[in-house]
Parts: structure tokens; C-alpha cells; sequence
């Protein structure tokens, strides 16, 4: 039992040894690598090219983030714009309501206008024909005051020719009662012809009123048709100005949209190779800890070896 416990552990001693010696070859090849690495200046090239790659992305990354700021900043410029030319059209909006309140307005005005002046103008033909029927009436009342007049005078002439057969109290009587009646009737005559003549007054004053009113009716009209006509160009003029600033932003916002699209890719394609460096520096580091490992690992294994070897036979 004694002797097979030796063989085994004789064997495993070997198998021991075996793989100290292959480790050590292995090492000393790793250790010949590394040494012409480090003094071979490809390995040199090769971090600076690396070192290189990746102050290029870095630069590049700044680039893009630059970019993306800028691109942020006239994003948001833009918004402002749209913002202010929303708010212009909302102006342009209320005056052009004002506009169309005060265009219905003015159409109502100009109705009133309108009907204001056939009424004018019907007031004036009726004015017009109360004249003439007062002049007739004041031409048949002056005929019948000419009648009566003139058969006054018949009946005093007849009175004169009579025989003289009454008292003188009699007859200055009736002379004083004529004198009377034709006082009266001139008074009645007078007062007749002046409010004849007052109303004729009034009416030509009313009829000038009329037209004088027919005749402002009309220049408010033509000034009002002129508001009506300005405030049509003013409209359309609004209305392509407005057509040609929302084609303009349109277009802007197209031109911002497609930037931002081409921002994005490119920023992805950054992700993507950052990402793709990172992954290969990771590897990197984990071959260089695992080859740090293996060092440690044969330098204990071969200290411990010559400790070994070192020891005395005893």
C-alpha cells in the first residue's frame, strides 16, 4: 500500500514537473514576445495608431455633440420663429375678422345709406308735390280773395250810386262794419300768404336739406366703397403674404428635418463605432489581465520550483 501510494505520488510528480518545464518554455517564449514587442516600433505604431483612431472618434464625437447643439440651438430658434409667425398669423387673423366685421359693417351702413336715400328721394317727390298742391291752393284762395275782392268793390260802388235815403248814423255804421269786414279780410289774406309763403319756405328748405343729404349720402357711399376696395387688396395682400410665409416655413422645417435625420444617423454611427472601440479596449484589457495572470501564476510556480531545487537533499 506503502509502494503504491510512492508510484502515485512519483507519478503525479512528474506530471507536475512536466508542466512546470512547458510552462516555463512557454514563458520564456511569452517573455522573448513581449521583449520584441516593446522594442520592435510596431507596437508603438500600432498604440499610436490606435491612440490615434481614438482621439479621431473622440474628436469626432465632440464634432457631432457640437453639432448637436448647434443643430439644438437652431431648433429651438425655429421653434421661436414658428412661435412668432403663429402669433402673426393669429394677428393677421383677428384683423382679418376686424376686417370682415368692419367690411359687414360697412355693408350695413351702406344699406342704410341706400335706403336712407330712396327715402330722401321719395320724401323729396312727396315735398315736391305738397309744393305744388299749395301753390294751386294758393293760387285757387288768391283767385277767390281776387272775386271776393272785386265784388266788395261792385257792392261799393253800388253803395255810392244808391240814392241817399239813409240816416248819416246809418251810414257810418256800415262804413265802419265794411272797414272792418275788409280790414279782416286783408288781415286773413296777409296771414294766409305768409304761412303760404312759410310753408313754401320750409319745403324748399327741406327739399335743399334732402338733397343736400342725398349728395353726403352719396360721397359716404364712394369714401365707404373706397374703405370696401382698400381693405379687399389689404386682405389679399395679407392672405399671399401669409401663403408665402408658411410655404417658407414649411420648407425650413423640411430643411431642419432631413438635418435632423442625418445628425441622428451620423450619431449612430458614432454610437456603433465607439461602442466597437470600447469592445475591442475591453478584450485588450482582459488579455493583458490574463496574461498579467499567467505571469504572476509561472513566476510563483518557478520561485517556488527553485525554493525547491534549493532546499537541501535532507
Amino acid at each position: 500500500e506503502e509502494s503504491l501510494q510512492m508510484w502515485d505520488l512519483n507519478k503525479r510528480l512528474e506530471a507536475y514537473l512536466a508542466r512546470v518545464k512547458f510552462l516555463e518554455e512557454e514563458n520564456e517564449v511569452l517573455r522573448a514576445e513581449i521583449q520584441s514587442a516593446k522594442a520592435s516600433p510596431a507596437g508603438d505604431s500600432w498604440r499610436m495608431k490606435y491612440e490615434e483612431e481614438l482621439r479621431a472618434l473622440r474628436d469626432a464625437l465632440d464634432h457631432a455633440f457640437r453639432e448637436k447643439c448647434t443643430a439644438e440651438l437652431s431648433r429651438d430658434n425655429l421653434y421661436e420663429e414658428i412661435q412668432q409667425v403663429k402669433s402673426r398669423c393669429q394677428k393677421e387673423q383677428a384683423a382679418r375678422e376686424e376686417a370682415k366685421k368692419q367690411l359687414s359693417l360697412s355693408r350695413k351702413e351702406l344699406e342704410e345709406e341706400r335706403r336712407a336715400q330712396i327715402w330722401l328721394k321719395e320724401r323729396a317727390v312727396q315735398l315736391e308735390k305738397e309744393v305744388e298742391t299749395l301753390l294751386e291752393v294758393h293760387e285757387e284762395e288768391k283767385a277767390g280773395l281776387d272775386q271776393e275782392i272785386a265784388s266788395f268793390s261792385q257792392s261799393l260802388e253800388s253803395f255810392r250810386c244808391a240814392s241817399v235815403a239813409f240816416q248819416p248814423v246809418e251810414v257810418e255804421d256800415y262804413s265802419k262794419r265794411l272797414s272792418e269786414i275788409w280790414k279782416g279780410a286783408v288781415e286773413t289774406y296777409k296771414t294766409e300768404v305768409s304761412q303760404l309763403e312759410g310753408s313754401l319756405c320750409q319745403a324748399k328748405e327741406n327739399l335743399w336739406k334732402a338733397v343736400e343729404d342725398n349728395h353726403q349720402s352719396q360721397l359716404q357711399l364712394q369714401h365707404l366703397e373706397k374703405d370696401l376696395a382698400g381693405l379687399k387688396a389689404r386682405k389679399e395682400m395679407l392672405e399671399e403674404s401669409l401663403a408665402q410665409q408658411w410655404q417658407e416655413q414649411r420648407g425650413e422645417a423640411e430643411k431642419f428635418q432631413l438635418a435632423m435625420e442625418a445628425l441622428e444617423q451620423e450619431q449612430q454611427s458614432l454610437r456603433v463605432q465607439i461602442a466597437r472601440v470600447l469592445e475591442d479596449r475591453q478584450q485588450l484589457m482582459h488579455l493583458k489581465m490574463s496574461l498579467s495572470l499567467e505571469v504572476a501564476t509561472y513566476r510563483t510556480l518557478l520561485e517556488a520550483e527553485s525554493t525547491r531545487l534549493q532546499m537541501p537533499a535532507g
